[in-house]
């Protein structure tokens, strides 16, 4: 059965996006905020959490990656939310995005940096 189409035409002509695609694409920029504020609050509590424990140094360059990679996800998402719009709505093929590397690679650098930090202290 097949979905009932929801596009149609607007008033000045223009074909309108069916809402579930430009939901859907909100929906992940959404996901990618809730990313980037993870990383924003692990930034924080590093920073607050490690002093004590005299892993100062190390709990600068975590705390340091965490926001700066949640700076990068932040702005990455809009970027991506934006060029899909965009894309979207002048029927392009959908952009790839680097956020997925980027964050893959950064998560393990702290990891990396932490189990450091661990067996250092």
């Amino acid at each position: 059965m097949a979905l009932p189409e929801v596009g149609g035409e607007s008033e000045d002509g223009e074909e309108e996006l069916d809402y579930r695609f430009t939901l859907a694409n909100e929906r992940t920029f959404l996901a990618w905020i809730r990313t980037a504020l993870g990383l924003l609050a692990g930034g924080v509590a590093v920073h607050a959490l490690v002093q004590p424990l005299r892993l100062a140094g190390f709990g600068g360059v975590i705390a340091v990656s965490c926001l700066m990679m949640a700076l990068a996800v932040a702005l990455g998402a809009f970027r991506h939310w934006r060029q899909v719009d965009v894309a979207m709505r002048l029927g392009r093929p959908l952009p790839g995005t680097i956020l997925v590397p980027v964050l893959s690679v950064g998560v393990a650098l702290v990891a990396a940096l932490a189990c450091l930090a661990v067996l250092l202290s």
